[in-house]
Formats: C-alpha cells, structure tokens, sequence
C-alpha cells in the first residue's frame, strides 16, 4: 500500500466518495492485471472491478477504509467476477473458471517475469493490435485513465478513443492473443510499443489532463516502476535505458514543476529542490548509452534532460548542446513536435524571430503548446496583440489547471 493510500485511509475525508475514488484510481491497474491473469477476459476484469467500486462507495464511507484496500478490493473484484461467470452459466470452460480457486492444475506460463502489469502491456502492445490501439488500451487498463483523459493525450474525439479501446479489447478476444511476456528471442521486436506506452503514461502524470491533480505522482511512478523492469529485463536494450534515464530525469523535477497551483517553467524553477539522487541516476545511465554510441529517440532526448539537470542555474544550459542533440534526434524522427522543441532551444541560441519563423511552418493548430511557444516568441519580439491572440488560442485546448494557470498569467502581462 502506497504512501499516498495510508495518508487517506488514516485520516477522515470530507468527501469519503472522492477519497474511495482516488484509492481506486491508485489500484486500478494492478487489479485488472491481476483479475486478466486469474480470468483470461479483460471486459470480466473491468466489470468485475467496476462493481467492486460500487460496492467500496456503499461500504467504505460508512465503516471506513480497509487496511489493505487493494487486497479487499482484488478480493471482492475477484468474488464478483465468480458469481458473474456462475451466473452465466453458458459452457463448462466457464464453470470451470467459477472454480479455478480451488483448482491444483499448474496455470499456462506467463513469461520470464513475475508481473502481473508488465504481462498485460505486453498483450496490450501485441503486433496484432494497431499502434494507437495498443497504446490507448494500456493507458486504459494499466494507467487508469479515463476514455476521455486518453482521447485528449491522442487529440481526438473520445468517441473515437472509445471505439478504438472497444475493437483493440475484441481482437485480443477474438486472436487468442496470449497474456504473457514474450520469449526472449521475440523481446526486442516488441519493447518499442511498451517504450511508447509507458511514456505516455509518464505525461499523463507529469501533466495531467481534466480537472483533477495538475500532477500525479501515482502514474510517474508507476511509469518509471515498470521502466526499471524493462531496463532490468533488457539490461542491453539502450532505448528501454534511454526512456528510464529520460523518466528519471524528468521526474526529478516534478515537485518543483508546480507552484501554488500554477506550472512553473523550467527556467524558473528552484533547482535547489530538484531530487539529486534521482539525477544521478539518469546521468550514470546516459553516460552508459553515450558509451554505446548508437544512439536512439529515448536515449537522445534523455541526453537533453541530463545536459538541462546538468547546469547549475537556467542562464548557464548549454544550448548548443540542445540544439545540437535536437538535430540528431529529427535524423530518427522527423515530426513537428521534435521541431517544435528544437525551436525552444533555437530561441534560446539565435533569437525569437529565427525560432518564430520555425514554429508558424509546423502544422501543429490543435496543439496547445504550439499556440504557447508562439504567444512566448511574439511576446519577446514586442507583438503584444499578436500574443494575446496565441496565448487564447492556447488556453482554448489547454485542460491542465496549473497551465491555465501559467498561460493566463503571461497574457495579463502583456502591455495593453
């Protein structure tokens, strides 16, 4: 049980619904994976566990939090995943199941390693399932979030999103796709699809979506907990060690991210509180991947994280070293984002108007960090109006409170 989790289940809540909500978001994960390993049946899994909350919502406000709340609620999922397959009582494989409690018989392997979470985004990353599809049913099943929380990480309608998690969730049924991490010989085919889902993960985290926590340490942790098994699993795999040194480094600065609710540019952060065992640790992996030369997306924007945790204040980063890094990276992946993060630092080196005549060329309109980045450069080339123009367009598809908070205040600033 989690820090967080003892801190609500010791003291009372004024919203005993919001706090049983908040345990179940935490647990969420770890309880489809476990009722998917013992069920074999991810839509039983998320049913049972959708009952088990409205069973923890009756019970817990009145006679209080258990102990171990995940315990009781893998227990009570489990029970009504039980009476649900009793209930049906369709084929004598299901019968079966109803009693696999009690059952002796060893169960089909499940892999190389003893997680029930890792073996379900290795079925929710199956070559099988579409990448968007594989991406969105992990975020879904093993991150917790919301249809809704997803489709804006995506930047698509969530009855897109929703319909997307429904056929990948139906082909996994429908191919038999197994719930096992793969051999060894099949790994490295396979881990660029987990890389993807486990930093989506991470951002959702870090910068969270909706009306809630503008940061949530549960799915950062949980991002950089299952980083650390990849890295352990493929101890040779420099990607799977870039993305846990990128996680790593980022994740050292979140307690300095957010200020009295309000996102605090890295620029202005107080590095005296950025956690240095955390950067330390990322340094020690980029340095192994630098060792290696042969560099890849995750290890490359890890090498921008360490040479940003590397300077001593804002003023000494060494931009031409981001900059730098930043081509290489748009050599392996030339999209708009990349470029959009290149301009940043092409600011920083040659000025607002050259990074401003990179950043109107990019097709990035729904983006809400295109629209800031612009409202910043014509800010600082004196284009007040233009600027209050690009931080509305910002605020208009921009859902994390603490960067409407951020935005809101840079627009009042300007002059006029």
């Amino acid at each position: 049980m989690n820090a967080e989790i003892e801190e609500v289940a010791q003291r009372p809540s004024r919203d005993p619904r919001a706090a049983v909500e908040r345990i179940f978001r935490d647990e969420y994960g770890r309880l489809i994976a476990s009722l998917v390993r013992r069920f074999g049946d991810i839509d039983l899994a998320e049913d049972a566990a959708g009952e088990a909350l409205v069973t923890a919502l009756e019970k817990w406000p009145a006679d209080g939090v258990p102990p171990n709340p995940g315990a009781w609620l893998t227990t009570t999922a489990g029970n009504r995943a039980i009476d649900r397959i009793r209930r049906e009582k369709l084929r004598d494989g299901k019968h079966q199941a109803a009693v696999m409690i009690e059952d002796d018989t060893p169960h089909e392997p499940t892999g190389v390693i003893e997680d029930d979470r890792l073996r379900l985004i290795f079925t929710c990353c199956h070559p099988a399932l579409a990448p968007e599809a594989r991406i969105a049913l992990t975020l879904r099943l093993l991150g917790g979030l919301t249809v809704a929380e997803i489709a804006s990480a995506f930047l698509v309608q969530e009855t897109t999103m929703a319909q997307r998690i429904t056929r990948a969730k139906a082909k996994i049924k429908g191919a038999n796709i197994p719930y096992r991490v793969p051999e060894d010989e099949d790994l490295p085919s396979r881990v660029g699809a987990v890389l993807a889902v486990l930093l989506l993960i991470f951002n959702e985290g870090y910068l969270s979506s909706g009306d809630g926590d503008p940061v949530r340490s549960e799915l950062t942790g949980e991002a950089i907990r299952l980083a650390r098994i990849l890295h352990q699993l493929l101890p040779t795999d420099l990607e799977a060690t870039g993305l846990l040194a990128m996680l790593l480094l980022t994740e050292a600065r979140r307690t300095a991210r957010v200020r009295g609710g309000e996102l605090v540019p890295l620029e202005e952060q107080d590095r005296g509180g950025w956690d240095r065992a955390l950067i330390a640790e990322g340094h020690d992996l980029v340095r192994a991947c630098l060792a290696a030369n042969r560099p890849g997306r995750y290890q490359i924007l890890a090498a921008v994280n360490a040479v940003h945790t590397d300077a001593p204040t804002a003023a000494a980063t060494d931009w031409s070293q981001v900059v730098a890094l930043y081509d290489q990276l748009a050599r392996i992946d030339p999209s708009p984002i990349v470029a959009l993060n290149r301009a940043v630092a092409v600011a920083e080196l040659d000025g607002p108007e050259v990074a401003l005549a990179i950043v109107e060329r990019l097709p990035l309109d729904g983006y809400h960090a295109w629209h800031a980045t612009r409202a910043e450069l014509l800010r600082r080339l004196g284009r007040s109006a233009a600027a209050r123009e690009q931080y509305d367009a910002a605020l208009a598809v921009c859902d994390n409170q603490a960067e409407r908070a951020f935005l809101l205040r840079k627009r009042g600033q300007l002059a006029g």
